[in-house]
């Protein structure tokens, strides 16, 4: 088990650097794709994305997360750009048990742009 959060720890930076360069101005389009159930200022169905960057999963307060978005706060995940890149590639397959049902965004341009209009619209 170590061995494996250790491999990953090692891999996140890597992927980091892989990831494409995003359009904020095609990232808010895309955005709309999750207006459904998030917003950048409030919670919805999905925890409001403000302060997104650097924060904790499963932390914003009041917000009813599921056990396995928790669970893998208190084990350690901080939302950056290389784990945002990953759970919204697979979000059930990155949080096993999440409740966000989303297929995910498979197209790693895509995720890039989205990422890139997330980092400008969340203040810190």
């Amino acid at each position: 088990m170590c061995l494996a959060l250790a491999l990953f720890a090692a891999a996140v930076p890597l992927v980091a650097a892989a990831l494409p360069s995003g359009d904020p101005v095609r990232g808010e389009r895309i955005y709309g794709r999750c207006i459904a159930c998030h917003a950048i200022d409030r919670d919805r169905t999905g925890p409001r994305h403000a302060g997104l960057f650097g924060r904790r999963a499963g932390s914003v307060p009041g917000f009813p997360y599921s056990p396995a978005m928790r669970k893998a706060g208190e084990k350690g995940l901080v939302w950056d750009e290389a784990t945002l890149d990953k759970f919204l590639q697979n979000p059930t397959k990155f949080v096993p048990g999440t409740r966000m049902g989303y297929a995910g965004v498979p197209d790693p341009q895509d995720r890039a742009d989205l990422l890139a209009y997330l980092r400008q619209a969340t203040p810190e």
